[in-house]
């Protein structure tokens, strides 16, 4: 059965990115690919608002999260957690070996500007992770702050995470003083799972040059030089860079900033109609996403059942949501191609199932 993905990863990928994919293949050292990758470098800077390279690897996010704790981290990481994937990045840190701090807030919370200055100052740390937007409880904290506070400290290195937020809002990487930033393809950018970028400021580069053990998948310094011919280290995807090149293309007709607002606008739709509805955010909305909405489940409705009628009767689904929030939340993606249109259909396709589906 075909239906449509309102989950916040993967989303739906439209046919015209699909045709995309499907363009012959080329050698990953030709001169078609070196064209293909150097073409793409101008927009995907843009984007990122860097001067920066901008790697591509082949890989989900998570490759690129682990890989920049073994590229930067010497004397130790705080990992700032508010929800199930920032709480994650504190387990990864361990298991690489890294002596990492654990700046913990309740789930729903934002990251603290001033308790991470507080944790910096112990100079136990010489890098930071961050996730921008916690996708696990639809919360945005407030970067300009947090880098604000990171560029105290000059010789940390900040990683930060914008798998979920990055085309949705404006995020100026260099105006920041972001050293690693990194997205996803399968989210915002409504491209198929597999493909992971990031960029990477000279600082960052500097520092994994001293770092032993970095592995080679993921070696800033592999990226770096192959980059500088035009090439990735590995064998990449292709068919997910050529999709990609299609999806740069779409967001420059519409323009970034028509695209922004778009998101807020269909953001709007799904709290207005959580408002008429009696629910509420799980985040304050002042810290609430633009991508998509975690909705604390007030009504106590069965959202296995809403889920299960919303496939069967309307071909969409939502996320039930995640972790320990499951049941107890549920989440509405409107990020990616989605527009006015698609969401108020998926918005009266719920309405008309609210009223049938029973309590949990």
């Amino acid at each position: 059965m075909s239906y449509k993905l309102f989950i916040p990863g993967p989303i739906e990928v439209s046919p015209a990115i699909f045709a995309a994919m499907s363009k012959p293949m080329v050698g990953h050292r030709s001169k078609d690919f070196v064209a293909l990758y150097q073409g793409l470098q101008p927009d995907l800077q843009a984007l990122f608002y860097t001067r920066d390279p901008v790697y591509i690897s082949t890989s989900s996010s998570w490759g690129v999260m682990e890989g920049s704790l073994r590229n930067v981290v010497a004397k130790g990481v705080l990992n700032c957690m508010n929800g199930a994937f920032s709480d994650k990045w504190n387990d990864v840190s361990k298991r690489c070996g890294k002596e990492a701090g654990a700046l913990q807030f309740e789930w729903g919370q934002p990251v603290d500007p001033a308790a991470v200055r507080k944790e910096l100052a112990t100079g136990k740390y010489d890098a930071i992770t961050l996730i921008h937007n916690e996708t696990s409880t639809g919360t945005m904290s407030d970067l300009a702050a947090l880098m604000a506070v990171v560029r105290e400290f000059p010789d940390v290195v900040s990683i930060v995470d914008c798998v979920s937020s990055f085309s949705v809002v404006p995020i100026k990487k260099d105006e920041l003083g972001i050293d690693v930033l990194l997205t996803g393809s399968q989210k915002a950018l409504a491209l198929p799972p597999g493909l992971s970028l990031f960029a990477v400021s000279e600082k960052a580069r500097q520092r994994a040059a001293k770092i032993p053990a970095r592995g080679y998948y993921f070696d800033f310094l592999e990226f770096h030089a192959n980059h500088e011919k035009g090439m990735t280290p590995s064998t990449p995807c292709i068919s997910l860079i050529n999709g990609l090149r299609a999806k740069v293309d779409e967001i420059k007709k519409e323009g970034a900033e028509n695209r922004y607002a778009r998101h807020a606008k269909t953001n709007a739709l799904v709290h207005a109609w959580m408002t008429k509805h009696g629910f509420k955010l799980l985040p304050d909305p002042a810290y609430a996403s633009k991508s998509l909405s975690c909705i604390a489940n007030t009504r106590n409705v069965d959202l296995e059942a809403l889920n299960k009628a919303l496939k069967a009767r309307f071909a969409c689904v939502i996320d039930g949501g995640y972790g320990k929030l499951k049941g107890k939340t549920f989440r509405i993606s409107n990020m990616g191609d989605e527009t006015e249109a698609t969401i108020a259909q998926l918005l009266g396709n719920l309405d008309i199932l609210l009223s049938e589906v029973p309590k949990s």
